[in-house]
């Protein structure tokens, strides 16, 4: 992957079409390392999750109608993965840039029915979501919980609740930044499939939460 961040180095330096076309080539070889790194993590996914292997991976070219940068290109490549069963819940993503590269996952800006229901059952019983994210392994790789939150308590919850901290929460969301030589290391996809492995506590309480009512009765 080193080849890749040295073509997005470049890119960086030189964000326009005139330059892009001249080394179409060069991204074109970059796109296929990403692809097969894409494809090779899936297939690692598939072990232990129930996931779309076939990566979602963003288009370089930047929407620019309603920005004010008119840079026509990203400056970084981006997938994302799908899991298949409507009691498997959250995302996977990953983000490879000379500047930041990272994966993360979660649950960003919840439907307005979700993020209550959510709510409530942080509300009823915070426990096991307080367990997943206090894991010695999962605080040591992602850190804390993160994601934008209110200021003061949501609509309709007591802003003296125990579980306050989480039901600020707008988006419930993990990452983890890798440097540039983990990126380029040959094992990379493998780190990459660890740290989603580590959401999987997680993943699994968010989406008991999201998949049963507050008696434990199944919604689907």
């Amino acid at each position: 992957m080193k080849e890749v961040l040295n073509f997005l180095s470049a890119l960086k330096e030189n964000n326009n079409k005139e330059w892009f076309a001249a080394h179409k080539k060069t991204y074109e070889k970059a796109k296929k390392q990403v692809d097969a790194f894409a494809t090779e993590l899936g297939q690692l996914m598939l072990k232990h999750d129930n996931i779309d292997p076939k990566a979602k991976i963003f288009r370089i070219y930047r929407d620019v109608r309603f920005s004010t940068d008119k840079t026509p290109y990203k400056t970084n490549f981006a997938g994302s993965y799908t899991r298949l069963s409507p009691a498997l819940r959250g995302g996977y993503y990953f983000h490879i840039s000379p500047e930041e590269s990272f994966v993360g996952g979660g649950f960003w800006q919840p439907e307005k029915d979700d993020l209550q229901l959510i709510r409530e059952q942080i509300q009823q019983d915070a426990q096991p979501l307080r367990q997943a994210i206090n894991n010695s392994k999962f605080q040591a790789y992602f850190g804390e919980l993160g994601g934008e939150q209110l200021k003061t308590s949501p609509k309709g919850f007591d802003k003296e609740d125990p579980a306050i901290d989480l039901l600020r929460y707008k988006s419930f969301v993990v990452m983890h930044k890798f440097e540039p030589d983990e990126v380029a290391a040959p094992d990379f996809a493998h780190a990459v499939n660890e740290g989603f492995m580590l959401m999987r506590p997680f993943f699994d309480v968010m989406s008991d939460y999201l998949t049963t009512n507050l008696n434990g009765e199944s919604l689907i």
